[in-house]
């Protein structure tokens, strides 16, 4: 299991970085990224307290990314963030999409996929097959989550990025411990998205790029 997507005590989650990282290895997990949500105000902090968890990497057989969520952020300053991110140190960014449970500002996913440095756009809603294919060319990947609520359009979001072959990952969206899956329950989330079981498991291999 690799899981690009998950949440400490540095925003809304419930473990340190530690116990994460730890319960995940129990799970199975190969990588993990720790990508708290951030916007201006934050983002210094976290990402210097989350690059610290990558001790981890010496003494357990993990990979462990340091990343952000950008999370509300207004479209027109996604892409300096990000920016910004990446000169910080992270390894992994998430943009927060448009979930049907979460109101995020209108064209966050537009702004999201036309970003160089944008790794994954999380959670996507009613993603439009427009954005999909800004996706491809800017090599961001589509996320397939196995979080409650903004699952509801899994099945959308995978018809869309099929129909233009954007490349999609599944990702926890981690916030307490039991949002933690296996592989194989992974493998049912894309699966459940309407992915044929060989579709779905090239979903899975698509995160180890990340790892390499």
């Amino acid at each position: 299991m690799i899981d690009l997507h998950t949440h400490t005590v540095f925003s809304d989650g419930e473990l340190i970085p530690s116990e994460l990282v730890r319960r995940a290895v129990t799970f199975g997990y190969r990588g993990i990224g720790i990508t708290d949500h951030v916007d201006y105000t934050n983002i210094e902090h976290v990402i210097s307290c989350v690059k610290k968890a990558k001790y981890m990497e010496e003494v357990m057989d993990i990979k462990v990314l340091s990343g952000v969520e950008l999370t509300h952020v207004h479209p027109a300053k996604i892409a300096p963030l990000a920016k910004m991110a990446k000169e910080l140190g992270a390894e992994i960014i998430v943009v927060h999409g448009e979930s049907p449970v979460e109101p995020v500002a209108p064209g966050t996913n537009a702004a999201a996929v036309a970003c160089e440095d944008v790794d994954i756009l999380a959670h996507p809603g009613f993603l439009t097959t427009e954005e999909a294919q800004i996706a491809v060319d800017n090599d961001v990947c589509i996320e397939i989550t196995a979080r409650n609520g903004h699952n509801r359009t899994n099945g959308h979001v995978a018809r869309i990025a099929n129909e233009v072959g954007a490349t999609m990952v599944v990702d926890t969206d981690t916030h307490s411990p039991d949002n933690l899956i296996t592989k194989e329950t992974a493998l049912k989330v894309a699966m459940g998205a309407g992915l044929t079981e060989s579709q779905a498991k090239q979903v899975l291999e698509n995160s180890v790029r990340f790892i390499q």
